[in-house]
């Protein structure tokens, strides 16, 4: 049984390393569900209660300032409420609707999913009457914040994997 589990865990350290870089697949869950699995097995050595409550608390939080960052991000560079609108509708076509219809702009859609944030900002500014300067910058806050969102999830996951194979070995 031990070995389904650590299968399974790597499994979820795989989807949490991939999800901190596509939107819409929850990386940080499914990086401390590996660990969590783990835990049930004899490779459980540093996953004490108080870690595992930590990090799921960790994991949460993570998770609802990714959707937050960016919006923020967007107001942070003088956006306007259609601009962080603008910039969630693009992050969704980027994610849901280009691949959809065939279009996979770069490895894996990764081009796509960066460009739609600040594609929806600029363009829910443009709509708004905002200047361009300002739907420029406002599109360029909503990518900062996106990527600083992505960097957490990515350091997150990766660090979850690292306790995860330290245990193994």
């Amino acid at each position: 049984m031990d070995i389904v589990l650590v299968i399974f865990a790597i499994l979820c350290a795989i989807i949490g390393i991939v999800g901190a870089i596509v939107p819409g697949l929850p990386g940080p869950p499914f990086a401390w569900l590996a660990v969590l699995l783990q835990s049930f097995t004899k490779f459980d050595e540093d996953f004490t209660p108080a870690f595992l409550i930590i990090t799921a608390v960790l994991a949460v939080v993570i998770t609802v300032l990714d959707y937050v960052v960016p919006a923020w991000g967007t107001k942070r560079f003088g956006g306007t409420p259609a601009g962080t609108k603008g910039s969630t509708i693009g992050l969704l076509v980027s994610v849901f609707l280009l691949p959809f219809l065939g279009i996979t702009i770069g490895p894996f859609g990764i081009v796509g999913i960066l460009l739609g944030p600040f594609a929806g900002a600029y363009i829910g500014e443009r709509i708004n009457s905002v200047d361009d300067k300002l739907a420029l910058r406002s599109a360029f806050g909503s990518f900062m914040g996106f990527m600083a969102g992505t960097f957490i999830k990515l350091v997150f996951g990766i660090v979850m994997t690292v306790f995860l194979v330290k245990n193994l070995l």
